[in-house]
């Protein structure tokens, strides 16, 4: 059994610390998060950090990098209304997907350089990705700056469009008819396999996968 303290991560070699911490969740939701400025300029960026926080209403979010540079992502939702989109990322397309990362110019698009195509709809001012099998609109609520300059963006689901395969009867996601990949780490692009499903636990009822 290996034990790294917190003074270890503390004295890691940059790097070797960012593959680290950013491993420790596991398997993360891989998304792509749509948005555009006020001059109709679209950005397009990788995430794994979408989070659930309620059904009623609809509550998602997701953690920004601290801004204490120029994030497009962050500006675009501030200036827009607090519109954005979150796309699952088919795994067919994770290069591209992965491609958003990299540090383009201002003017460029990510949509355009990195292959994907930007979609209206429903008169939602921001863009979805056409390619995505699920895609979200948000719209911002809060946001709550956390120590360590990092910000939670509290968004309310406004719109959600899916492929049809995608819907089980029951109102679960068939991520795995959808196609979808996950993430580990900063790179690691996965396939979803079939889940086990056990259904709601009760005590005394010891689950047994369906």
């Amino acid at each position: 059994m290996v034990h790294i303290t917190a003074a270890d991560i503390v004295a890691f070699e940059k790097v070797y610390r960012l593959n680290l911490v950013n491993g420790l969740p596991g398997f993360k939701p891989a998304n792509l998060v749509g948005t555009a400025a006020p001059d109709g300029q679209t950005n397009l960026a990788i995430f794994s950090s979408a989070i659930h926080l309620g059904s009623d209403p609809a509550v998602l979010g997701i953690v920004t990098r601290p801004t204490t540079v120029p994030r497009h992502t962050y500006q675009n939702i501030k200036d827009n209304g607090g519109c954005f989109t979150l796309n699952h990322v088919p795994l067919s397309l994770v290069a591209q997907a992965h491609y958003t990362s990299a540090n383009f110019e201002d003017n460029v698009s990510e949509f355009e350089e990195c292959g994907f195509t930007a979609i209206y709809r429903d008169g939602f001012s921001a863009p979805y990705v056409a390619e995505s099998p699920l895609s979200i609109g948000l719209r911002l609520k809060e946001e709550h700056a956390i120590f360590n300059g990092t910000v939670l963006l509290v968004s309310e689901v406004e719109h959600v469009y899916l492929r049809e395969e995608g819907l089980r009867p029951d109102g679960t996601l068939d991520l795995v008819a959808l196609g979808e990949a996950a993430i580990s780490g900063l790179d690691g692009y996965h396939e979803v396999l079939s889940p086990a499903r056990f259904g709601y636990a009760r005590p005394g009822q010891f689950p047994k996968a369906q």
